[in-house]
């Protein structure tokens, strides 16, 4: 089995609490961390933007990843919502077992 780490960056705690509860609730992930006080600077539509923002890191395998993009795209209150998925290369058995479901 593969796992993936997925970065997700959304506009306040209570929205990433709202999307973690229904992707670990419908099984789309295993977890969902919440990382408060993100400071993101980037480029949106020619200007510069300087945001406070709240981090999420799911835990879920590659083959849920395609539905898991599209229901946090669903519940995303960003027009183009970051999504990025970065392959595990190793991680303890036992947690690894745990995300496979077991």
């Amino acid at each position: 089995m593969e796992y993936y780490v997925v970065f997700v960056t959304v506009q306040s705690e209570k929205e990433a609490g709202n999307i973690a509860s229904v992707i670990v609730k419908e099984n789309y992930a295993r977890c969902a961390n919440i990382v408060k006080g993100v400071r993101s600077v980037y480029q949106w539509e020619g200007k510069i933007e300087d945001d406070s923002e709240v981090l999420m890191i799911i835990k879920t395998t590659k083959g849920a990843f395609p539905a898991l993009a599209e229901k946090i795209k669903e519940l995303h209150s960003y027009d183009v919502p970051e999504i990025i998925a970065m392959p595990v290369i190793d991680g303890s058995k036992d947690y690894l077992d745990w995300l496979d479901g077991d």
